[in-house]
């Protein structure tokens, strides 16, 4: 196997895309492959310039940053700013980066001072809603489904950063 280090920025980026088209639910750490003779495979190569230009389209207006969540928001916060903001849910893995509970902390602090909006996903925990109490918090019933599975039912919450009472349409 090529170690990825040794590849191109263009070559490494074929080789994410493949893997993400074809891995399991289309996890980055831990990919589990599988085969089927009802389904075809997750990446057409024939359709693959299609794809791509697809992609390309819907992200020609699109900025791109490697920033911190804090770095973001700090240099985009503007009155007019949404942030939607989907961090590593709480005592989960597989994110591959650290993500303790100072951040979420830290998360909730920044809301108050936020000049534009914020809505937060995470998974639905006491410690969470705790952290984010002084929130308006909307719970969400979901199934997590990976391959067609049976699934699994769960909740989620939404922390948004304004008074969505107040201000129901504050978004448009």
């Amino acid at each position: 196997m090529t170690r990825p280090e040794t590849l191109t920025d263009i070559q490494r980026a074929a080789r994410f895309y493949y893997l993400q088209q074809n891995a399991f639910g289309a996890r980055i750490e831990g990919q589990s492959f599988g085969t089927a003779t009802t389904a075809p495979p997750g990446l057409n190569l024939l359709r693959l310039e299609e794809s791509l230009s697809a992609a390309h389209l819907r992200l020609a207006s699109t900025f791109i940053e490697h920033l911190s969540w804090q770095d973001c928001i700090e240099r985009y916060d503007r009155p007019h700013t949404l942030f939607y903001m989907d961090p590593p849910y709480w005592q989960t893995e597989g994110y591959g980066v650290p993500f303790g509970i100072e951040q979420y902390e830290q998360m909730a602090s920044m809301l108050a001072k936020l000049k534009g909006k914020a809505i937060i996903s995470l998974n639905d925990h006491p410690d969470i809603r705790r952290i984010f109490a002084a929130y308006h918090i909307e719970t969400i019933d979901i199934r997590y489904t990976v391959g067609g599975g049976k699934g699994s039912d769960a909740k989620e919450v939404l922390i948004f950063s304004w008074d969505v009472e107040a201000e129901p349409a504050g978004l448009f």
